[in-house]
């Protein structure tokens, strides 16, 4: 009777501890600095999505935000600037 008192705290315990699973979601913890710009800053909050997923989940999210981040850099090269000057002389005329 002994042996089975002294076993019932011991499967408590094993119980209660969750088991470790790597391919588990984690907080990644990496630092997202803001830059200044909303559309960046949006797809980098983006980012946090993968701390709650499995790693074969990543891969969607990577993608979402990468295309985020293209179609911002696309959207900076369709505003209008200041004008370019048409072209530079190689050498000086004659």
């Amino acid at each position: 009777m002994s042996e089975s008192v002294s076993e019932a705290p011991a499967e408590a315990v094993a119980e209660s501890e969750p088991e470790y699973d790597p391919a588990a979601p984690a907080p990644l913890d990496v630092p997202r600095t803001p830059t200044g710009n909303a559309e960046v800053d949006a797809q980098l909050e983006r980012l946090a999505d993968t701390d709650h997923l499995a790693t074969d989940g990543h891969v969607e999210v990577y993608e979402d935000v990468h295309r985020g981040l293209r179609d911002a850099l696309t959207a900076l090269d369709a505003r209008p600037g200041p004008t370019v000057p048409g072209g530079h002389p190689t050498a000086a005329p004659r």
